[in-house]
C-alpha cells in the first residue's frame, strides 16, 4: 500500500514538471516570434558596475532588457507624434482699457529719475485751437473810469503822448545857450516840501522852477519821512528859504485823523508821523500839520536859523477855495513859527523873513 501510494505521488510530480517545462517552452518560443520586430533599445540605469559586454560598455550602469512586449508598447509610444499641450494661463488677462484723449494736455505726472524726464520728453499733448478774438485798439478798449480816462492801456498812451509832446514844445522855447546856465551846476533858491498830491505842482508857484525850486514831495509834505532831501537842500544846497507847502482835501490829513490801520506797513509809518487829533476838520488838521512841520524845522534847523541864514514858512494852496481868499490861492499860514495872519502881513511888508516869533 505504502509502495503504490510513493508511486502515484512521485508520478503526479513528474507529470507536474513536465507540464510545467512545457508551459515554459510555449512562452518562450512566444518571446522569441514577438522579440525580432519588438524589442527595445536597452535601458541603462546609472551605477558603477561594469559593463558585462562590449556593447554595453560604452555607457556605464547597469544594463536592463525589458521583455518583449513592454519594449514593444514603448517602442510605439516613441514611434506615435506627440502633439504640443495647449497650456491654459492660470489668470486670465482683461481686454486693455479704452482710453480717451482729453481735449487738453493733462497734468504731468513727475516719476523719480530718468523716468519723469522721459515721461516730459515723450508726451505729445494735443493742442486745441483757441478761437482768434480780433484786436481792439486801445481808443476802443473798456469804457472809461471815474475820471474820464478810460482803460489803463489808454491812459498811459495819453500820458507818455502828453509828456513827450510838451516836452518837445519846451525844448522849442528854451535854446541850448538856456541849459548852459545850470548844466553843470543847480543853484535854488529855496528847497520847497510839498505833499504829493497830483494837484499841487511847482507852476502854481513859480513858472521858472527850473534851478529855482530844490523840491521835496511826500505824502502830508512832512519833514520826518523826507529829512535827508531837506537836509540836503538846506546845508549842501544852501537855500536861504525852506517852505512847506499843504492844500486843501489832502488825502494824508484824512487818513491819519482816522482809522488806517488796515493800510500797508509802509504808509502806516509814514502816516504816523502826522501829529493831528483824531477826527479833526480836513482843513483845520492841514493848517495844523503845517505848523507842525515849521516848528520841527526850526529845532532841526536853529543854528542856520539862529544866525539868519534860513527863513522857514507854511503855506496853504487852497484850489478849492475853503479859506475863502480866492480859488487857487497860495496863503502863508506860519512865518518862522508865527501863525498869527495879521502878523505874518506885518513881517512880510517890513521884510522880516529872518525874524523869529521867539525873538524879542
Amino acid at each position: 500500500m505504502n509502495k503504490m501510494w510513493q508511486t502515484t505521488t512521485v508520478y503526479k510530480a513528474v507529470m507536474m514538471c513536465l507540464g510545467l517545462g512545457v508551459l515554459a517552452s510555449s512562452v518562450v518560443a512566444e518571446e522569441k516570434a514577438a522579440e525580432p520586430a519588438a524589442q527595445g533599445k536597452p535601458i541603462v540605469l546609472p551605477g558603477k558596475q561594469a559593463a558585462s559586454s562590449p556593447a554595453a560598455g560604452a555607457v556605464a550602469g547597469k544594463t536592463i532588457i525589458l521583455p518583449g512586449k513592454l519594449a514593444a508598447s514603448m517602442a510605439a509610444a516613441r514611434a506615435k507624434p506627440k502633439e504640443p499641450e495647449a497650456l491654459q494661463p492660470e489668470v486670465k488677462q482683461s481686454a486693455p482699457p479704452q482710453i480717451k484723449t482729453p481735449l487738453g494736455p493733462s497734468p504731468e505726472v513727475h516719476a523719480p529719475g530718468m523716468a519723469a524726464h522721459e515721461a516730459k520728453r515723450t508726451a505729445k499733448p494735443r493742442r486745441v485751437a483757441k478761437p482768434k478774438a480780433a484786436p481792439r485798439k486801445p481808443e476802443e478798449s473798456s469804457s472809461h473810469d471815474e475820471h474820464g480816462h478810460g482803460s489803463e492801456v489808454l491812459q498811459v498812451r495819453t500820458a507818455v503822448a502828453t509828456i513827450l509832446h510838451d516836452n518837445s514844445d519846451y525844448m522849442a522855447q528854451h535854446k541850448a545857450a538856456y541849459f548852459k546856465t545850470f548844466a553843470d551846476k543847480q543853484t535854488p533858491r529855496a528847497t520847497v516840501v510839498t505833499c504829493s498830491d497830483s494837484r499841487v505842482q511847482s507852476e502854481v508857484m513859480d513858472k521858472g522852477a527850473v534851478n529855482d525850486l530844490f523840491m521835496v514831495r511826500d505824502i502830508g509834505n512832512q519833514l520826518a519821512t523826507a529829512e535827508g532831501s531837506v537836509e540836503y537842500g538846506v546845508r549842501h544846497l544852501h537855500t536861504p528859504l525852506l517852505i512847506f507847502v499843504g492844500h486843501a482835501a489832502c488825502g494824508a490829513i484824512k487818513a491819519a485823523s482816522a482809522d488806517y490801520s488796515k493800510l500797508e506797513p509802509a504808509i502806516r509809518k509814514e502816516l504816523a508821523t502826522i501829529n493831528i487829533p483824531q477826527g479833526i476838520d480836513p482843513t483845520d488838521g492841514a493848517l495844523l500839520n503845517i505848523n507842525n512841520q515849521v516848528e520841527s524845522a526850526i529845532l532841526k534847523f536853529s543854528g542856520e536859523v539862529e544866525q539868519g541864514h534860513l527863513a522857514v514858512l507854511g503855506a496853504f494852496y487852497d484850489f478849492r477855495n475853503d479859506l475863502h481868499q480866492g480859488a487857487g490861492k497860495l496863503i502863508i499860514t506860519n512865518l518862522n513859527g508865527e501863525t498869527a495872519p495879521a502878523r505874518i502881513r506885518e513881517l512880510m511888508k517890513q521884510g522880516q523873513y529872518f525874524k523869529y516869533s521867539f525873538m524879542p
